[in-house]
């Protein structure tokens, strides 16, 4: 089984912000305009074709759907006149402004990619210092509003799916584990969220004092670590429990195939389950759908998106096994 099967993207997060100016969290609506122009200027001087995107422009629902899309953090979606984004054309940039801080450059991509990703933030943030002054200190290195983020200013992380260890009650001592050596381990929507269809964020706590070289190579080290661990629970599991495997990832196609009605918790469970019984080759089933990108495409905001309209709760369990059938039986 290959890596990508279960780190399924990484994501590069840099924070920065610009000089003689106040902290997003003390700013008036008149700094925070001249801080988006500044860094929408520098953008556009090399003709990155970046979409800037006004907060206070977006319905509750759009913002709630770039959340699920992972393009923009909850704490810039609460955020309203101060602030925007500016967004690639292909999506794998995303580059926040006047969230916690100034200047929040994100970089993601499939699979472990964490220094490919770095290599794309790093470019873009080099593009934005050519004509844009960062605070920064000597000693302390990139300052920002929260003390965890001095330093490099860096967070990588990856979106890990780890069932085979949640079946098996492992996991929370797992991560558990990894957490006392500074890495974090958060939910599928960072900080603060629970995990869906076995779903993981792993990523380094702290960024002072060491390198973003250092702590791409620590991530990759825990991350490797974590997906042997899987790996090696996949194959106990396939050779001690196989006929009970079998008859639980059929179950989980059977139903997915079948119901009228699905909770975002129960679809992105049996996904979950079809997904491990695909990469342990024990199900023969959705070759050809990306199931992580049918998980969040099935979520409430994306879901309500897709219909051109807000949902409600019966209506938006209907859609959802709809267009699960759909993808499983077309």
């Amino acid at each position: 089984m290959e890596n990508k099967d279960i780190v399924i993207t990484s994501r590069i997060r840099l924070a920065r912000n610009l000089k003689n100016y106040k902290f997003p969290i003390k700013m008036n609506q008149e700094e925070a305009q001249n801080i988006i122009k500044e860094v929408n200027s520098a953008i556009n001087r090399v003709n990155l074709n970046y979409k800037l995107i006004y907060m206070h422009e977006l319905s509750n629902l759009q913002k709630s759907a770039l959340i699920e899309n992972h393009l923009i953090s909850p704490a810039l979606a609460e955020k309203n006149h101060t602030a925007a984004f500016l967004l690639s054309p292909d999506k794998k940039v995303s580059i926040m402004l006047n969230e916690e801080d100034h200047v929040r450059i994100q970089t993601i991509d499939k699979g472990m990619s964490l220094k490919e990703c770095w290599n794309l933030s790093d470019k873009i943030d080099d593009v934005i210092e050519e004509t844009v002054d960062y605070a920064f200190d000597h000693e302390l290195g990139y300052v920002t509003s929260c003390p965890t983020n001095i330093g490099t200013g860096m967070r990588a992380s990856v979106m890990i799916h780890l069932p085979a260890l949640s079946i098996t009650n492992q996991v929370e001592k797992l991560l558990y584990g990894v957490s006392q050596i500074g890495v974090a381990v958060r939910g599928v929507y960072g900080e603060g969220t629970k995990s869906l269809g076995h779903l993981y964020q792993i990523s380094n706590q702290g960024t002072l004092g060491a390198s973003e070289e250092t702590l791409i190579e620590k991530i990759t080290q825990v991350t490797d670590q974590i997906v042997e661990k899987e790996e090696k629970t996949r194959e106990f599991l396939k050779k001690k429990n196989y006929d009970e495997l079998e008859d639980e990832f059929y179950r989980a196609y059977g139903l997915l195939t079948n119901a009228r009605r699905m909770t975002t918790e129960e679809a992105m469970r049996l996904i979950s389950l079809v997904k491990l019984g695909k990469d342990m080759e024990m199900i023969k089933a959705a070759d050809n759908i990306d199931l992580y990108n049918l998980m969040t495409k099935i979520q409430p905001s994306n879901l309500s998106s897709l219909m051109g309209k807000e949902l409600l709760p019966n209506e938006m369990d209907n859609e959802r096994a709809e267009i699960i059938r759909s993808e499983f039986l077309k």
